[in-house]
């Protein structure tokens, strides 16, 4: 059996229990979320007289953008909030990322912070499918914040 160094027993979650929240509210049920993400920057510095490796130092910290899909519905609110960065006024708004357990009890949370739309992708349309009509957009921030739960 094993155990961490908490002696918990691991417990593993679904990823397809989550919903997203802008400045507090649940906006919209989104059927996928990625670009939760983030990469510290390489610099290589070779240094004179040492062939055999390169001093590998941290630089900056990359952040995906954070990508959000769901199924055209009747609101508009992502498209009027990308239209608003269309014509130069940008709104950026605070969020989460929550998941939820078994039980729908809340298990682990991202916030991001100061984001905005800088991509609105519409539904790829075919006559001969079934699928549902996705939207996506795309969200630049200035980083999240995993909330110990």
């Amino acid at each position: 059996m094993f155990h961490n160094e908490d002696n918990v027993r691991p417990y593993v979650v679904g990823a397809y229990r989550f919903r997203v929240e802008l400045d507090g509210m649940w906006v919209a049920g989104f059927s996928e979320v990625s670009g939760l993400s983030m990469e510290t920057e390489i610099h290589e510095v070779p240094e004179g007289g040492l062939n055999q490796f390169v001093h590998r130092l941290p630089g900056r910290i990359k952040l995906e953008p954070l990508i959000l899909k769901r199924g055209m519905t009747m609101t508009n609110e992502l498209w009027k909030w990308y239209m608003q960065v269309v014509n130069g006024k940008i709104a950026r708004r605070n969020g989460s990322i929550i998941m939820y357990d078994e039980q729908d009890e809340e298990f682990r949370r991202w916030n991001f912070y100061d984001a905005y739309p800088s991509k609105w992708t519409g539904p790829e349309l075919n006559a001969i499918s079934s699928e549902v009509a996705i939207e996506s957009i795309e969200l630049v921030h200035n980083g999240f914040r995993k909330v110990k739960i």
